[in-house]
C-alpha cells in the first residue's frame, strides 16, 4: 500500500515508529538541550509576543483582510514556522509555554482562574532567572487569577496586566464574578486609564528601555484580539472599506492596533541597541472564533458594539475550542538576525518546544528530570539538523476531544457524548496531502487509526501527574 507523502515536510509515515511509541513520548528531557559540552551557550535576549485568539488567516502574510505591515516585515525578515501547534484555548497554551510540558499534565485544558502550577514547578521564567536573566511579563497571565497566584510567584521579576483572561479594552475588567477586577502591577490590583493594548505596549517598552547588560526574557501576551472590543475611532477609520459591518471593522481595527503595537515594541528594541542579540518569537495562543458575539453578557457592559467580531482561520478547518487545525495551528515567526535565516521552517513544532529551546540557548541545565514534552528545536530551526519525525498530543477542553499528530497523520478522537454518539468517534486526516482536513480517511486506514489511538492513549497516560497542590 502506498501511503501519501507530506507535501509540507516530504516525510512519509513510518510504521517502524510503533516500536518506538513509548520512547517518543518520553523523548525530551535532558536530551532536549543540545549544545556540545564544550560549546558555550549563546545567551540571547528573548522577546516572546503572544496574540490572543488571532487566527491563521488574520495576518497580512496569510492574506488577511486588513494590513499588518509590522508582522509582515517580521515574517519576511524571520523564519516562519509553517506547522506550529498550540492548544485550542488560552490557558493551556500559556501553561505549556512556561513549563515545556503538555498542559494536560497539569489538568489544564480550559480557560481557568484557579492556580495552574504546583508551587515548586520549574517554569521557564524560573529557569532563565536562575542563570542570570531578568524576567518580565506584560499582558495576560491566566494561570491563576488571584494576586497571590500571579507571575511573580513563578519566576517573573516584574509583572503587569491581566491576572485573569481577556478584559474589556477600556475598563480592564474580566468576566463578571470573583475575578472581575484583575488589572495589576507586581501583584497589586490597580486602576489605570487607557486602551489595554496601549497600556501593555507602554509597559513593555518602558521595561525594555530600562535594561542593563544582563540578558532578559520579556513575555508579552497581549489580550488582543480577544473580545470584547471597542477600538479607537482613528484606527477603525483606517480599516479598509472592503471590511463591512461595525463589529467586523472593530475586529480589523483590533488586529491593526496589535500590529501597530508590535511595530512600536520592535522599534524600541532597535533603539536600545539590543535587537542584534535578541531572539524574537511571535505567535497566537489558539485559533479564531468566526462569528463570536462581541457584546458578551459575561463582561461588565461598556458600550460594546453588538454583532459578530471573530477572526479567520481560513483555509484551515475548525476554530478555537476545537482540536482541528483551525483551533491549534496558528501563525508563528522566529527572528534573530545573524542566527536564523529568513525563510520557512517546514517541520513540526509545538508550544512546549520553546522552554527546552530557550533553556539550551541560555545555558540552563535542569538539576532533575523536568519531564519536558517539548524538544529543543534550535538545531532544526538553524538548519544544523533536518526536521525530525515526531508525535504531538493535544488534549482539548475538558478532555472531550483530543488529537495526535504523528508525522503526516492526524487522529482526532471525540468522546461519544461530545460527538452525540454512543461510542467514541475517530477521524483520520493526512495533513501532508490534506492540510485543511477536508477528507476523513479513518474508514480507509483502520490499522493506522488503531496504531495512533494506542499512541494517543500512551501519551494521555501521563496526564494529571503535575496537578496543582493544595
Amino acid at each position: 500500500m502506498n501511503l501519501p507523502q507530506n507535501s509540507v515536510t516530504g516525510l512519509a509515515p513510518r510504521f517502524a515508529w510503533r516500536r518506538l511509541a513509548v520512547a517518543l513520548f518520553s523523548l525530551p528531557v535532558f536530551a532536549a538541550g543540545s549544545f556540545a559540552a564544550d560549546t558555550p551557550p549563546l545567551r540571547p535576549n528573548i522577546l516572546f509576543i503572544l496574540a490572543d485568539d488571532l487566527g491563521w488567516g488574520d495576518v497580512g502574510f496569510h492574506h488577511g483582510n486588513v494590513p499588518t505591515p509590522n508582522l509582515d516585515r517580521l515574517a519576511v525578515d524571520g523564519l516562519e514556522l509553517m506547522q506550529h501547534y498550540v492548544y485550542p484555548v488560552c490557558s493551556p497554551t500559556r501553561c505549556a509555554l512556561l513549563s515545556g510540558r503538555y498542559a494536560s499534565r497539569f489538568s489544564v485544558t480550559t480557560p481557568q482562574n484557579p492556580r495552574a502550577y504546583r508551587w515548586d514547578t520549574v517554569t521557564l521564567a524560573r529557569a532563565l532567572k536562575s542563570v542570570g536573566y531578568d524576567t518580565a511579563l506584560c499582558g495576560k497571565w491566566h494561570l491563576g487569577s488571584k494576586p497571590e497566584w500571579g507571575p511573580q510567584l513563578f519566576g517573573f521579576d516584574h509583572s503587569y496586566g491581566s491576572l485573569a483572561g481577556g478584559v474589556g479594552p477600556w475598563n480592564h475588567r474580566y468576566k463578571l464574578g470573583e475575578f472581575t477586577q484583575t488589572w495589576h502591577r507586581d501583584g497589586k490590583l490597580i486602576e489605570e486609564k487607557g486602551h489595554v493594548t496601549d497600556l501593555i505596549t507602554h509597559e513593555a517598552i518602558e521595561w525594555l528601555e530600562s535594561r542593563t547588560d544582563k540578558p532578559f526574557f520579556l513575555y508579552i501576551p497581549f489580550t488582543a484580539v480577544h473580545i470584547p472590543m471597542r477600538e479607537p475611532d482613528e484606527i477603525v477609520q483606517r480599516v479598509p472599506a472592503t471590511v463591512t459591518g461595525l463589529t467586523h471593522r472593530h475586529y480589523g481595527a483590533n488586529v491593526m492596533h496589535l500590529d501597530d503595537s508590535i511595530g512600536k515594541i520592535l522599534a524600541a528594541l532597535e533603539k536600545t541597541g539590543k535587537a542584534g542579540n535578541t531572539l524574537v518569537i511571535f505567535g497566537s495562543d489558539n485559533g479564531a472564533i468566526p462569528g463570536v458575539e462581541n457584546n458578551d453578557p459575561q463582561y461588565p457592559p461598556d458600550d460594546y458594539p453588538s454583532g459578530p467580531a471573530g477572526g479567520s482561520n481560513e483555509p484551515l478547518h475548525g476554530m478555537k475550542g476545537e482540536v482541528y487545525e483551525g483551533g491549534i495551528h496558528t501563525p508563528a515567526v522566529a527572528r534573530w538576525p545573524g542566527h536564523l535565516k529568513a525563510g520557512k521552517f517546514l517541520g513540526l513544532a509545538h508550544i512546549t518546544d520553546w522552554m527546552p529551546t530557550f533553556c539550551a540557548l541560555a545555558g540552563y541545565q535542569p538539576e532533575k528530570d523536568l519531564k519536558w514534552d517539548g524538544q529543543n528545536i534550535w538545531p532544526q530551526l538553524t538548519g544544523a539538523e533536518p526536521p525530525k519525525p515526531r508525535t504531538i498530543y493535544v488534549a482539548g477542553p475538558g478532555f472531550r476531544a483530543s488529537a495526535l499528530r504523528d508525522g503526516d497523520w492526524k487522529l482526532v478522537l471525540t468522546q461519544g457524548k461530545a460527538a452525540k454518539k454512543a461510542a467514541d468517534k475517530s477521524e483520520l486526516f493526512n495533513i501532508g496531502s490534506d492540510p485543511n482536513e477536508t477528507t476523513d480517511v479513518a474508514g480507509q486506514f483502520p490499522d493506522i487509526v488503531g496504531r495512533l489511538r494506542t499512541k494517543l492513549e500512551q501519551a494521555a497516560a501521563a496526564d494529571h501527574d503535575a496537578d496543582a497542590d493544595d
